[in-house]
């Protein structure tokens, strides 16, 4: 069974998202990053795959450096290097015959490098609806388990439960002496 790693060009989902585009356009950008974050980790934690998001320093100069956040490798390029070329240079590192890359950007120059070294791709807004349906289904399946938590508000678990009702159905068919 092959690995699979999710690569997020993390400006790019913060441009194509509008929640996040709008916090980057109202000078919030640090928020919008943290949101990012959030919001891949809940998706990385249902869907249990790697994931390591790039961005891109033009943004935030520096040195290059990377870290483990919300369960996410998370990694700011060098001062003169691209989220662009890191993506592209991790992504031939990393794809391999056991190993399944795929890269979310929306950027169509992007998309066909990282398809040519045998990843595969997703646009910002076909993850962004992966990462809705993801939440209505973990909403659905949550809201399942308190239903059925409030149906049944007896202390003995199932186990128990089955064991009483053999024993019922057993004194049930025993005769008693009255009854001769």
């Amino acid at each position: 069974m092959k690995k699979d790693i999710l690569i997020v060009d993390a400006y790019n989902m913060i441009g194509n998202w509008p929640d996040l585009n709008r916090l980057k356009l109202a000078g919030r950008l640090e928020e919008a990053r943290d949101n990012l974050l959030s919001i891949l980790s809940e998706y990385h934690k249902y869907q249990r795959i790697e994931m390591i998001v790039v961005f891109d320093a033009m943004y935030v100069p520096g040195m290059s450096k990377k870290y483990d956040h919300y369960g996410l490798e998370v990694v700011w390029t060098g001062q003169d290097q691209t989220a662009d070329e890191y993506i592209e240079a991790l992504t031939k590192e990393k794809q391999t015959r056991f190993t399944q890359v795929t890269v979310a950007t929306s950027d169509q120059a992007e998309q066909w490098t990282v398809f040519s070294a045998g990843a595969l791709r997703i646009p910002a807004g076909e993850l962004l609806t992966n990462i809705n349906r993801t939440r209505k289904e973990v909403h659905t399946q949550a809201v399942k388990f308190a239903d059925k938590g409030q149906v049944r508000r007896s202390p003995w678990s199932d186990g128990q439960l089955s064991k009483l009702e053999k024993l019922r159905d057993h004194l049930g068919d025993d005769h008693h002496p009255d009854d001769q």
